[in-house]
C-alpha cells in the first residue's frame, strides 16, 4: 500500500519498514506488489462498482505521452465527473484502434455513459462513431480539465519509480494504483475536518480488512 499509494521508491519503502521492524529487501516489496497488487485493487475496484451508477454520469477521457525506453507511448484514462478514476489504458498508437479498444474495456466493466468529454483528438470521434454513440461526445476549452489533472498523481509515481521497463509494467501498474487512488481520495477540500477524519478512518478499516 505505501509503495502504490505514496510517490515511494522501493528502497524507500524498505527503509520505512525497516525502521518499524520489519527487515525485508526492496525486490521482496516489488514482488508483493506484482502478486498481491493486483487482487486487492480488482477487490476494491468491485465494491465501488457495486455502490454506484457511473453508466449515468459524465466521463471525461484524456490520454498522455510516456516514454519507456525512449519510444513513446500513450496512457489513457477516464475518470467520472467527480475525479473517480475509472479505466487505465496502456498502447502504443493513439489512433482509432487504440480509442476504440480503450472505450470498450471501460464500456464492458462501467456501461455506457450519459456524456463523455474529449479533446479534439480525432481517434476519439471516429471511435464513438464505430460504438454508435458520437452525439454523446462533447469538447471545448477547459472541459476535458478534469482528466488532465489526473494524470498529475501518476506522474508523480512515475517519477519515484524511474519510469518503466515495458508496456505490460505500465498497464498493470496504472491499474493497481488507480483503484488505490480512488479508495483513499477523500475529497478532503470538500468536506469539512471531522466528515473527512470519519472517511478516512472507514478507508483504513476497509482496507485493513481487505488486506487481512
Amino acid at each position: 500500500m505505501m509503495h502504490i499509494r505514496y510517490p515511494l521508491s522501493l528502497r524507500q519503502v524498505e527503509d520505512l519498514l525497516f525502521e518499524r521492524g520489519i527487515d525485508v529487501s526492496h525486490e521482496t516489496v516489488r514482488f508483493w506488489q506484482i502478486r498481491f497488487g493486483p487482487m486487492f485493487a480488482a477487490e476494491l475496484r468491485k465494491r465501488r462498482i457495486r455502490s454506484k451508477s457511473y453508466s449515468l454520469w459524465r466521463w471525461h477521457v484524456d490520454e498522455v505521452f510516456m516514454r519507456i525506453n525512449g519510444v513513446r507511448h500513450y496512457l489513457w484514462r477516464a475518470v467520472d465527473h467527480e475525479g473517480e478514476v475509472l479505466e487505465a489504458y496502456a498502447s502504443k498508437t493513439r489512433d482509432r484502434k487504440a480509442a476504440l479498444a480503450f472505450l470498450r474495456r471501460a464500456m464492458k466493466r462501467y456501461g455506457s455513459p450519459r456524456i463523455i468529454v474529449t479533446d479534439r483528438l480525432a481517434s476519439y470521434g471516429a471511435a464513438l462513431k464505430s460504438l454508435g454513440i458520437k452525439a454523446r461526445q462533447r469538447w471545448g476549452r477547459r472541459l476535458s480539465n478534469r482528466a488532465k489533472n489526473s494524470h498529475q498523481v501518476f506522474r508523480r509515481r512515475e517519477g519515484a519509480m524511474a519510469r518503466f521497463r515495458d508496456i505490460k509494467t505500465l498497464q498493470r501498474f496504472a491499474a493497481v494504483q488507480s483503484a488505490f487512488h480512488n479508495h483513499f481520495n477523500l475529497e478532503r477540500h470538500l468536506v469539512s475536518r471531522t466528515i473527512f477524519k470519519q472517511r478516512h478512518v472507514a478507508a483504513v478499516a476497509e482496507w485493513r480488512l481487505l488486506a487481512a
